[in-house]
Order: C-alpha cells, then structure tokens, then sequence
C-alpha cells in the first residue's frame, strides 16, 4: 500500500497541493498535519510509522517534509529498510536500502539540514538589522489602526458587539482584547 505524508510548518499555509502531489502518485492513505518540523510531536507522523507495515511504500514530496534533522532522517529511514518499507520522495525518487542510496540519502539530509539552518541564520540577521532601525517593533503589524480601533470601540458605547463586527468587520475576540486594554 502507498502511505502519503503532507506537512505545512504554520497554519496559515496550505496542505492542497501536497495532497494533490501525493494522490496523483497512488496515495491510497494520506496523513496531513499543520506543524513545525522541529517538533517531535507530530502526531500524524507518527501514527502513519506505526501503520506502514513490510511491503508498504511512505510517499512525502519533499525530503524537509519527512524529517527534522538528519539524524531524525537516519534513524526512521534505517527503521523504515529494516520494517521493509519503501520510501520514496518525489523530488529525489525512491530511498534505496544499498550503500550508494544510503549514502545520497545521508548527504540530501544533511543539505537539506544545513538549508534550515541557513534560514534560521538569516532571519535572525534580518531582525537584528531591523531592530537598529527607528520605529522597529517586534512581531506582526497590527491589523487594524488605531483610528479604526478607536472608532470601534467608540461605537461600542451604544451598540452591541454583534452590530459592532458587522459595522466594521473586526471580530469580537478582538475588540474585548482592545476594550481591556483600553482601560
């Protein structure tokens, strides 16, 4: 049986064109999860390794979808050849159990690795250069100006939440949290 494995890191992303991948390759199970690969905790993962049985073929897209470190590579690849799974990822092919496909497999995690690194690398250089500028502040700009909170939370005086969110589209959660702090 072909076993199909789907990852996003963040919720915001979309899981569609991996499944997609995944279904045109024979897919006949797939396990989709919104998680950060640096988790240990993926929970769909880790219930598709205790259902691949010998004879079964594990299908992810991409090498950084199936693993968080090389030596998280190295040790479910080596439990998945001594289980007799299959292990095929479409942008490199299928993981072969001899020297020469153990070898390119350890030498692509270990890239791929060294790529994660990199960004981490570069993102924390992008922020500390942004903090030495004027006005930086940390994490998401807000959604809504001050103006527009204001105006909302004005017309909270004399209307109900309900009418509120319909009148300028924020969300309830969302002006409690600026009602409260307001005070």
């Amino acid at each position: 049986m072909k076993r199909g494995y789907a990852r996003v890191s963040t919720t915001g992303q979309d899981l569609q064109s991996q499944n997609e991948r995944l279904k045109e390759e024979g897919c006949e199970i797939i396990y989709s999860e919104k998680f950060t690969g640096t988790n240990e905790q993926r929970t769909e993962f880790q219930r598709l390794l205790g259902d691949l049985e010998d004879g079964d073929t594990l299908v992810v897209t991409k090498l950084d979808r199936f693993a968080r470190s090389t030596r998280d590579a190295l040790d479910t690849i080596g439990d998945l050849f001594n289980r007799g799974v299959r292990t095929h990822v479409l942008n490199m092919g299928i993981i072969e159990n001899t020297p020469t496909g153990r070898l390119i497999f350890t030498i692509m995690s270990a890239f791929a690795d060294f790529e994660r690194d990199l960004i981490v690398e570069r993102t924390q250089e992008g922020k500390a250069i942004a903090r030495l500028k004027e006005g930086f502040k940390e994490g998401r700009p807000h959604k809504y100006s001050k103006s527009q909170m204001d105006h909302a939370l004005k017309l909270l005086e004399n209307h109900s939440y309900k009418q509120v969110v319909e009148k300028t589209g924020i969300s309830k959660s969302t002006l409690i949290r600026h009602k409260r702090k307001a005070k």
